[in-house]
């Protein structure tokens, strides 16, 4: 691994109760034990503290409902936690949400996204300056458009988002950037593949493939199923974030992929075959439930990722090959049953709003 240039002492991870959040903060607290973890999240239906369960109570861990909107809440907060470092990973991030509602991804990827940066400057420049800070800025890869059959994305490629939430992503790289050059806020940027593993919210493509097949119910396939992406196991996504948080330069971008490029029909295809392994079915039949159906508006036809700079500035590399985190991820769906009962029943959002209040 590449030297350490920033040691977090505080860490506040916004999102941290959803998918990849849940993932970075459970990492952070279980491994470094010193760094005192603040998990804000608006628990919006993605965001789950089931998810955190197992660390929920951990002496470095303190959970914070709040939206990152909310200017002056999220102000207070990184006054009274004397927060040094910020890893923004709060957004809505699913991109059929947003073409049937582009208001709400546009309200909280791009608004919020400033709303956090304001607060951020406003408190670090009353603490005396940015030194010794750092904000992380958590992107895709669907910010740079589509590919053809071949190249990949580099640090360098032109933006050329097709979504509303591609495009409310772009929108909110841009505004960290201005924020980092224009008032000089310490920042690093990440932009991700599509990632996959433990916790992810049944309405993406591997759990709800996972449940479907499970229960015998269609598996929708958009067009052909020949759209390309690249896969990230989430745990590996976690580590590379660690890396680019604690060793990255400062304004540096840096693109995360999983050296995993698979057409959406065979990774389906794959997953079939696994299926039918280890839910003791016979060979082809939880294939037979591939239903093809119309395709996605404006659905991007390939994104790959060209990680080089990761691997040759910081030394990051993925950990595992595709089949194996597939196996893992399938394993984990089976296994945890409840998990995916209760975030889909709704109850537990009754439960939190209890709990919590809307604040």
């Amino acid at each position: 691994m590449a030297e350490i240039v920033h040691q977090p002492k505080v860490l506040l991870v916004t999102g941290g109760a959803g998918f990849i959040g849940s993932h970075v903060v459970r990492r952070w607290v279980t491994r470094h034990p010193e760094v005192r973890v603040i998990n804000l999240d608006a628990l919006t239906y993605a965001g789950n503290l089931a998810n955190l369960k197992d660390i929920e109570d951990a002496p470095n861990h303190r959970f914070v409902r709040m939206d990152i909107g909310d200017t002056d809440a999220v102000a207070q907060l990184l006054r009274e936690e004397k927060v040094d470092t910020v890893m923004h990973l709060a957004a809505e991030s699913h991109v059929d949400r947003s073409i049937s509602g582009p208001m709400a991804f546009l309200e909280t990827n791009i608004m919020g996204t400033a709303s956090l940066l304001s607060a951020c400057r406003t408190v670090w420049t009353e603490q005396g300056g940015f030194e010794g800070k750092r904000f992380h800025h958590v992107s895709t890869d669907e910010v740079y458009g589509s590919l053809g059959e071949e190249g990949f994305f580099t640090e360098d490629t032109a933006y050329d988002p097709r979504s509303p939430y591609s495009s409310s992503k772009a929108a909110s790289d841009h505004i960290v950037r201005a924020w980092h050059h224009t008032y000089g806020l310490p920042i690093v940027l990440s932009n991700c593949s599509n990632n996959y593993g433990s916790f992810q919210f049944p309405e993406k493509l591997i759990p709800l493939f996972i449940r479907n097949a499970v229960q015998k119910k269609p598996l929708p396939v958009y067009g052909q199923g020949v759209n390309v992406r690249d896969w990230l196991w989430v745990e590996d996504h976690a580590s590379a974030l660690e890396v680019i948080i604690t060793c990255g330069a400062d304004g540096r971008t840096y693109n995360i992929g999983g050296e995993n490029e698979w057409k959406n029909i065979d990774l389906i295809r794959l997953m079939c075959r696994q299926l039918d392994e280890k839910l003791d079915r016979s060979a082809g039949e939880t294939e037979q439930l591939i239903t093809y159906v119309q395709d996605r508006a404006g659905h991007d036809m390939r994104y790959a990722i060209d990680a080089t700079r990761l691997r040759e500035e910081l030394g990051w590399r993925p950990s595992i090959t595709f089949e194996e985190g597939l196996g893992k991820t399938i394993d984990w769906y089976l296994d945890n049953g409840d998990w995916l009962d209760e975030v889909t029943s709704g109850a537990y959002r009754d439960y939190y709003d209890n709990q919590y209040g809307n604040r």
